[in-house]
């Protein structure tokens, strides 16, 4: 069976994510649909406002075949190891064509600027060079890309993509990258018909209507969402309380010193990053930082959790089962459905849907991790 695969963290699913995916089905209109989803937090060290199995439904029904949930320990991580999660997941289903969106839509660049990084003792050195001026790794990495090809690289999406198609290059995958025009300005916070999840995300947080901004059948999953903010406490107690701060994940260079000295004056997320923001350490390392505290995940753990051991199932239609049906001989690790204790990077899974579920009046959320998906959605 043919196959498409996509890599999104639906934060939440907007009419930009529909556009994508109708042009998906328009050019590949009998392949089976495979989406790598990011859980209950996403790539930026945020929290997904929406929990991952109702991002699955909402997948679903937009017409997605498969559902896939990105591990943790890769979802909340900075792009190249994202990336090397979500496109080895893909490699290992056997799909064969992964397509995304790109503000740039030019594959032959994009596939260019991946190349000049892959195994490029010149690359190395600019960007160490670049680094030790103080740029930040985001900014080292696009000045040395300039250097050697003469394009710049610097909207989200494009980066992304360059990500995805440098661990399709490194680790000899094969399958093929294709982009898709993404259709909105990414720093735009207007809400109109195509609007970024960041500007929805704010409106929600607002209150403002969003509805222009969304298919129909998303609003009945907008209820009881999750804010970052509204986890701050809990995040304060854990940094006035850890003795040693420096075992977690992305926490360097003394700034584990700073997060103690400045603590106890913040009063928000907003506020503490404000507080830690410098020309070395970005937004988005600083909330990947945070939210590594918030839920224990060590330096050491993410040592422990450096590969692909599964393939969890959140969920499927029928053409997702057939596909599944007709690869899973061919598939050379476990494909699951509910939580099994043999595997670390599961066992961690539960652990922060613990803590996602820590602003809840249920545990609905953590019964959920137990449920056999696959059982329970055969006759779809």
């Amino acid at each position: 069976m043919a196959s498409v695969g996509i890599i999104c963290e639906y934060n939440p699913f907007h009419n930009g994510h529909l556009y994508h995916l109708n042009k998906i089905k328009e050019l590949y209109k009998d392949d089976t649909i495979v989406l790598i989803l990011s859980g209950n937090f996403t790539e930026r060290g945020d929290f997904s406002i929406i929990d991952k199995w109702k991002k699955t439904e909402i997948a679903k029904e937009a017409g997605i075949d498969l559902v896939v949930e990105l591990p943790f320990s890769f979802a909340t991580s900075s792009a190249d190891y994202f990336s090397y999660g979500a496109v080895t997941l893909l490699e290992k289903l056997k799909v064969e064509k992964l397509v995304f969106g790109s503000e740039d839509n030019n594959i032959e660049d994009l596939t260019e600027i991946a190349k000049c990084q892959v195994n490029n003792d010149d690359f190395d050195k600019l960007v160490k060079i670049y680094s030790k001026f103080g740029y930040n790794y985001p900014t080292a990495l696009s000045n040395a890309v300039k250097d050697l090809t003469g394009k710049n690289v610097n909207a989200p999406n494009d980066l992304l993509g360059v990500s995805y198609i440098k661990t399709i290059l490194e680790n000899n995958y094969r399958i093929k990258p294709i982009c898709i025009k993404r259709t909105n300005d990414y720093h735009d916070k207007e809400i109109k018909e195509i609007s970024s999840g960041s500007a929805i995300r704010e409106a929600l947080k607002e209150k403002r209507n969003i509805e222009k901004a969304i298919p129909d059948f998303v609003n009945k999953y907008l209820n009881n969402l999750h804010f970052k903010e509204d986890y701050f406490k809990f995040l304060k107690y854990k940094i006035i309380t850890e003795k040693d701060l420096s075992i977690y994940q992305d926490v360097t260079e003394g700034i584990d010193l700073k997060l103690k000295k400045v603590i106890n004056d913040s009063y928000s997320y907003e506020e503490l990053i404000d507080k830690l923001k410098s020309k070395r350490y970005t937004y988005n390392k600083l909330s990947r930082m945070l939210l590594h505290i918030l839920v224990g995940f060590t330096k050491e753990m993410a040592k422990d959790m450096k590969e692909i051991e599964y393939i969890r199932i959140l969920g499927f239609n029928r053409k997702g089962q057939e596909y599944l049906n007709s690869i899973k001989k061919e598939v050379e690790i476990p494909i699951i459905s509910k939580f099994v204790r043999d595997y670390k990077m599961l066992k961690f899974e539960l652990d922060t849907t613990i803590i996602y579920n820590l602003t809840s009046d249920n545990d609905d959320l953590i019964k959920e991790e137990y449920k056999n998906h696959l059982r329970s959605e055969k006759n779809d």
